[in-house]
């Protein structure tokens, strides 16, 4: 079907955005002009070779390669920007210009991997990451770009478009690195309205995804226990421990001093359908239910 349109038909499903975030603890982001083609680093226009070898130095460490440009720009002539980012408990992105993209392939993503510094330079604003690749769906470029667009009005510095990220059915898909927090929905209103949250620490709970760093249903309890306690400040809910009981999983979380449990049961619903634009199968529509949250210990001064 030429007009199906998978953010359209999810929106009509109802589908939720929360628990849907790729779970990636490393990203590896590679500055490329473009065009991507439908597999970025295998149909992009660089030397044959060369993006089979990125894509299986990064797979080797379990670190995600993205191609990154920015915003109805072209790269420098003086070298090519890479970011290595690092998600976890204490999130933290490096930066280098390299002299080509096949200098990349000497990184020690073994480190990056581990969540060890790779002797770079520190890099301390956020990266506003939008997929607006549309040769691998439709959706991520009809609406991704006009959010790119938006943000790089506003934050020209922190705003990059990036290839396939996950989650099309959710376009426009944006991920703020180095906290590895994916939204979903956003628009050109929306997206400049997100990313002023974000730098006032903030979090926008009503397009975000999940986070990253944890599993999908982790990401789910998180975004429920904020909802019920009303709580959007980013580093005030810490999780502390996961773990699978009886099918289902229970997350624990610190916040502001008290811990709560959060239990998730997640499955695929009985129907099938296309969950993206490319898609040549059906596909069940994963869901997480928020079974219960409970106060384990109540916060100081309640």
């Amino acid at each position: 079907m030429a007009d199906f349109r998978c953010s359209v038909s999810a929106e009509q499903r109802g589908d939720d955005l929360a628990g849907t975030a790729s779970t990636v603890r490393a990203f590896l982001l590679l500055e490329h002009p473009g065009p991507w083609g439908v597999d970025a680093l295998r149909d992009s226009r660089m030397p044959a070779a060369l993006g089979p070898a990125l894509r299986r130095h990064a797979a080797a460490h379990g670190v995600r390669p993205l191609l990154v440009r920015r915003p109805g720009r072209s790269p420098g002539s003086d070298g090519v920007r890479v970011f290595v980012v690092s998600t976890r408990p204490d999130p933290w992105t490096e930066t280098a210009l390299l002299p080509d993209l096949e200098a990349a392939l000497d990184l020690d993503l073994a480190a990056l991997a581990s969540g060890r510094s790779l002797g770079l330079e520190g890099h301390h604003d956020p990266l506003v990451l939008v997929c607006t690749h549309g040769r691998h769906d439709t959706c991520c470029a009809e609406r991704g770009r006009p959010v790119a667009a938006a943000l790089a009005t506003v934050e020209p510095g922190l705003t990059w478009e990036c290839s396939h990220i996950g989650g099309d059915r959710f376009a426009g898909n944006v991920l703020v690195l180095p906290d590895g927090l994916y939204y979903g929905r956003l628009d050109a209103e929306s997206a400049p309205q997100m990313a002023a949250a974000h730098l006032d620490g903030r979090l926008d709970l009503d397009h975000l995804r999940g986070r990253s760093s944890m599993p999908m249903p982790v990401q789910a309890a998180e975004i429920a226990l904020r909802r019920h306690l009303d709580e959007p400040r980013l580093d005030e809910v810490v999780i502390l421990g996961h773990r699978g009981v009886g099918g289902e999983t229970v997350a624990r979380f610190d916040v502001g001093g008290g811990e709560y449990a959060v239990r998730v049961r997640s499955a695929g619903g009985d129907a099938t359908f296309a969950l993206t634009c490319r898609a040549s199968v059906d596909s069940p529509v994963p869901r997480h239910e928020i079974v219960s949250i409970e106060a384990l210990r109540r916060p100081r001064g309640d």
